[in-house]
């Protein structure tokens, strides 16, 4: 599969696994994939079996050995020509990426722009891998070493099925493991795809293998023996699953989970530009981001010209088909979100929060009318009390909350259990720094949201998981350190022989 297929309702594409370096079909059934603008089964990929899993971790075993002892400047090779694949087709992957997860291909193309950076950065540093020698105390010569960990189980999300792929693929191959990936049944074929390109772009059979599925398949690649590393972005809950099977068995994880995003603007930004970033941050993706902007946090004496200019651009805002270039909106991925968005929307009217923009049903054309449409909404006036405040809603609702000064704007927004992203919006570039400080993130930005780069570590802690992407620390993450201390003297001191030291 060298191409990119058009997906279709008429006829759906079925997908088998890609195990060993060639499509495979697995033992379960199969499993629908759907339009989330329209509801309609577009394609079908294979209901992966604990067997089906068990052969992709053999295959990705037995490749191990020889990718690790694989110079590190062929393993740069392949990543680069991995990248200029994936940049000649960026077109009709973003496009097939549209269509599966709903999201508006103007988005879609912007995002897939920059994948081959991930991969070409990679290639890059892993070149300028270096390890440690120094002479200690005793006539000693201690040096460092490192070695991948053999299979990486890696379990990616719907929301962004090729970015996240890619910068878990690109750091585990680089550092010289193999994979099995395991990407979410509700967008299961682009990882698919990916893999077929990288075993064009000469990656060795057994490398990169992926099985789809659902939860079933997921337990039992994180139970597998042979899988040393694993790497999820999901939700906090899976998480949690992920991170008690690892450690059962003292396997290395990194989770990037769950978050509720607080955004704090105060007196002195911008307003128009401020609530430009509010629009962006809160509804890119329909707010489908771990770190979309979900709670507002205003100081007082703008709070109420926020919301006004906040409303109006909201209410400008295009929901509708992803495939069309003038969209700004599209559905979320499921009628699961969308009911779960709808209940929060129901429920934070009935705890007296104040709509301010959104809430009702969309109006949408009849070819649309099966699909997962949420209005783009805004709550004022919502109490750190309030469900919207606390739970993450994974969709295009959001709350504004006033404060009175700094101290209760960092409050607000550490009043929280998840710790992966935040946004300052000041001109005050003290008090930028001083809030960054004490906001509780592991990602902030200033003056800004969203942005990303394969240089910029990316990772939260509490609720949101451990462990970082991005870097140097993702690349020596999938790396293990091993230290080899040499005597230099001539004798050996015999220690029983009574004439030995010690220290």
């Amino acid at each position: 599969m060298a191409f990119v297929p058009s997906l279709s309702a008429a006829a759906p594409t079925h997908f088998p696994l890609h195990v060993a370096g060639a499509p495979r079909e697995g033992a379960g059934g199969r499993r629908d994939v759907l339009d989330p603008a329209t509801g309609r089964v577009i394609a079908t990929v294979v209901e992966a079996t604990a067997g089906d899993v068990a052969e992709a971790c053999r295959a990705a075993a037995e490749a191990f050995p020889a990718w690790a002892a694989t110079d590190a400047a062929e393993r740069a090779r392949l990543l680069r020509r991995l990248a200029e694949i994936v940049a000649e087709r960026i077109d009709d992957l973003a496009g097939l990426e549209s269509r599966v997860t709903g999201r508006p291909i103007r988005e879609m193309r912007a995002q897939m722009k920059r994948i081959p950076e991930w991969l070409d950065y990679f290639a890059g540093i892993v070149l300028g891998l270096e390890g440690e020698a120094n002479h200690v105390k005793g006539g000693f010569l201690t040096y460092t070493h490192y070695r991948p960990y053999g299979v990486c189980g890696l379990l990616t999300p719907w929301n962004h099925p090729v970015l996240i792929l890619t910068k878990k693929l690109a750091a585990a191959l680089a550092a010289g493991n193999t994979v099995v990936v395991k990407p979410s049944e509700l967008a299961p074929v682009s990882p698919l795809i990916v893999a077929a390109w990288a075993a064009e772009a000469g990656f060795p059979p057994g490398v990169v293998n992926v099985v789809t599925g659902g939860a079933e398949a997921g337990a039992a690649l994180v139970a597998d023996p042979r899988v040393a590393r694993i790497d999820l972005t999901g939700g906090t809950a899976t998480g949690r699953r992920v991170a008690a099977a690892a450690a059962e068995r003292l396997v290395p994880c990194t989770l990037e989970l769950g978050g509720k995003t607080p955004v704090l603007v105060f007196a002195d930004a911008p307003l128009e530009e401020a609530v430009a970033g509010a629009l962006f941050s809160a509804f890119v993706a329909a707010g489908q981001t771990c770190v979309s902007g979900a709670r507002f946090l205003v100081e007082r004496s703008i709070y109420e010209p926020f919301l006004a200019a906040l409303a109006a651009r909201v209410a400008a805002l295009r929901l509708g088909d992803p495939a069309d270039m003038a969209t700004d909106v599209g559905p979320v991925i499921s009628a699961g979100s969308r009911d779960r968005c709808l209940g929060f929307i129901e429920e934070a009217r009935t705890a007296g929060a104040r709509l301010v923009a959104g809430g009702a049903p969309p109006a949408l054309d009849a070819r649309l009318a099966g699909g997962f449409f949420v209005p783009p909404t805004v709550f004022a006036d919502v109490a750190p009390t309030m469900r919207l405040f606390r739970e993450e809603v994974f969709g295009p609702v959001v709350s504004v909350t006033p404060f009175a000064d700094e101290a209760e704007a960092v409050a607000l927004a550490n009043d929280t259990a998840f710790a992966l992203g935040a946004a300052i919006w000041t001109r005050d570039i003290l008090r930028g720094h001083r809030v960054a400080a004490g906001v509780r993130a592991g990602v902030t930005w200033l003056n800004d949201h969203h942005k990303n780069d394969p240089r910029s570590i990316w990772g939260g802690y509490g609720a949101s998981g451990y462990g970082k992407e991005n870097g140097w620390d993702a690349l020596r993450s999938y790396l293990t350190k091993s230290s080899v201390v040499v005597r230099t003297a001539e004798r050996f001191d015999d220690w029983f022989a009574g004439g030995a030291r010690y220290g």
